[in-house]
């Protein structure tokens, strides 16, 4: 299979590396010439995995259209604010027999769009997926046991990406909810915002368990309004990707988020971490929506209140606990039959 993989960035780069460990024809796309020719000369990316060695038989380049010339999957693998622009830049050499499939995890502010949507209406192609799951790019460069999701509408789509990316350490699994998958990957980097000032905090384990359940709640409520399977947030992209973006202090958002909780400036931590936290951006977006459309979400409403408007996190903490003590599990008992109950027994219901 050839495969084009638009992005530079460290997961970018470990998926490359699998498709041409799997026998594929790869060629990696990077806007920075100077990377592309390390990773050329070195079989390796000096700037996001310095210690990982690249598939020797991986090609980069800066020339868009020797990047995809043939290619039959294109991965695309950039940061959420560029993603059109690439893929705007790519449109001249792309053909609608491709399979086109986003690894972004984040949400465009024109129009709140996702990237596959975004791939959509730039290219109207039929053979468009997205991949999401715990994915610590790192962890993958060591060839630890991984396991994502490829979702799409198209089995087309599933089984061709499970062919060029799927072997004995990276386990790629289906889903035809393609929107649940991409909101859930999206959705969990405001909650590792969360986890990381939890922590710097020195809240405890029963919070943080806390913590990381309310925040599967509150990511399946406003990706169930939005349309998609609340099933979907009991998978690999709902509560996996959860659970390791708010353990780990290799998540970036969850690094940003331990800066705030010392008492670092948003600029301090996002200028420390020296990469892109799609958490930050997605926090603001995510409460705009909420609020506009009426969803109830007061974890991310308490992150934008900490991030942007200058509340101290330890503050924020204290007043989340004072919050709605509603239903556990909405899918099952909802929050209006709660409510509804407290009102006939005249109790306090937030």
């Amino acid at each position: 299979m050839r495969v084009a993989v638009l992005g530079g960035g460290s997961f970018g780069t470990a998926l490359a590396s699998i498709a041409a460990d799997n026998g594929a024809r790869v060629r990696q796309w990077l806007r920075d010439p100077e990377l592309a020719a390390q990773i050329n000369r070195e079989h390796r990316n000096g700037r996001y995995l310095p210690d990982y060695a690249i598939n020797a038989s991986v090609v980069a380049s800066n020339d868009m259209a020797e990047v995809l010339e043939g290619a039959e999957l294109v991965l695309v693998a950039i940061p959420s604010q560029a993603f059109r622009e690439v893929v705007c830049q790519a449109r001249p050499y792309l053909d609608p027999a491709q399979i086109l499939v986003s690894t972004t995890k984040g949400i465009q502010e024109a129009g709140f769009k996702l990237m596959s949507q975004i791939l959509e209406e730039e290219t109207g192609f039929p053979h468009i997926g997205v991949i999401s799951g715990p994915n610590l790019a790192s962890e993958i460069a060591d060839r630890q046991l991984t396991a994502t999701v490829i979702a799409s509408d198209d089995p087309e789509t599933r089984t061709r990406v499970q062919t060029a990316l799927g072997c004995d350490y990276f386990r790629v699994y289906a889903s035809n909810d393609r929107y649940g998958v991409e909101l859930g990957g999206a959705l969990k980097n405001i909650y590792a915002i969360a986890a990381g000032m939890a922590a710097a905090l020195g809240m405890g384990e029963n919070t943080r368990s806390m913590l990381m359940t309310r925040a599967l709640a509150e990511m399946s409520r406003f990706a169930v309004y939005c349309g998609a399977n609340p099933m979907t947030f009991l998978g690999l992209a709902g509560v996996g990707d959860l659970i390791v973006t708010c353990s780990s202090n290799l998540s970036r958002n969850y690094r940003v988020g331990y800066a705030l909780g010392e008492g670092h400036s948003l600029d301090e931590a996002v200028e420390a971490l020296g990469q892109v936290a799609e958490g930050v951006n997605t926090v603001h977006l995510v409460r705009d929506k909420a609020r506009e459309e009426g969803v109830y979400m007061p974890l991310a409403e308490g992150l934008y209140q900490v991030l942007f408007k200058g509340v101290p996190a330890q503050e924020m903490a204290q007043m989340l606990m004072l919050g709605e003590q509603s239903s556990d599990v909405e899918f099952i008992l909802s929050r209006e039959d709660v409510r509804q109950a407290h009102r006939d027994e005249g109790g306090p219901h937030g």
